[in-house]
């Protein structure tokens, strides 16, 4: 079997995975085959650089793995025409959310797979990526293509990927949320909008270069907020009797049950 990797869609996530490889060189784009149903940028970047825009489908039995980039409701009939032509060695690599293991592996008439929860910073090569297989050479297929791109974490069961997407998958979103709000604060303090928004946003880039190591969060906050200053009378107002950790906890609980009622 050759080196050749599967990309089946080229959405918003699959886009940022394309982009990863390119940029980190995870997978030769000579190696790449695209699959898409419309022109995106990415791909034809891709394409200048080697790799195979819907060629044959009898192309597809050189890939090592396949990854599905497309929605969780397109899969199964999206699969349908490429199934034929897939090796029988072929790893499938899912980046959907809840869609069991077991399901892919059916819907593939049996191929190993491996599932993982990446975020859209694998663009940047800065993403997070949580993987799942029950197959040890599954689980290094997927480690390969993201490891390069991501920070990586290996769950211990598959029933934790739900608390994954809940807190990695769907966390940027949340913090994206926060920075709005912070802003809006900001205006409502005096600050023009464009300079609240452009500090707001600064203040999170900022933020996300001071995770550095392994330094625990209680020290990075305390590295910030001085005991009787101002900071430490910002976030004790931001989480009085719980404010702050009763909705996160709350909105990581409405995401696990959404992924857990998608994967029923």
């Amino acid at each position: 079997m050759s080196n050749a990797v599967v990309l089946q869609g080229v959405g918003r996530l699959g886009s940022a995975i394309l982009e990863g490889w390119l940029l980190t060189g995870a997978v030769d784009p000579k190696d790449l085959i695209i699959l898409t149903p419309s022109e995106k940028p990415v791909a034809e970047k891709a394409r200048a650089l080697g790799a195979r825009i819907n060629p044959p489908l009898e192309t597809l039995a050189e890939a090592k793995a396949f990854v599905i980039g497309v929605k969780p409701a397109k899969w199964v009939e999206a699969a349908q025409d490429i199934l034929p032509h897939l090796s029988k060695d072929a790893v499938i690599v899912s980046v959907m959310a809840g869609v069991p293991e077991a399901t892919i592996s059916a819907g593939f008439d049996g191929r190993k797979v491996v599932r993982i929860m990446p975020t859209t910073g694998v663009a940047q090569g800065k993403g997070v990526a949580s993987l799942w297989s029950s197959d040890a050479h599954a689980l290094a297929q997927g480690m390969a293509l993201f490891e390069p791109i991501a920070e990586t974490a290996v769950l211990d069961s598959e029933d934790l990927m739900h608390a994954a997407t809940a807190v990695s998958g769907c966390g940027p979103a949340y913090f994206f949320a926060f920075t709005r709000a912070l802003a809006e604060a900001g205006v409502a303090e005096g600050l023009p909008e464009d300079v609240a928004v452009r500090l707001a946003r600064a203040t999170l880039r900022s933020a996300a270069a001071g995770v550095v190591g392994d330094e625990s969060l209680d020290a990075l906050i305390d590295r910030v907020a001085s005991p009787g200053g101002v900071t430490r009378a910002g976030l004790e107002v931001l989480n009085e009797n719980g404010a702050l950790d009763r909705p996160v906890q709350g909105a990581v609980k409405a995401a696990v049950d959404k992924s857990t009622e998608l994967s029923g």
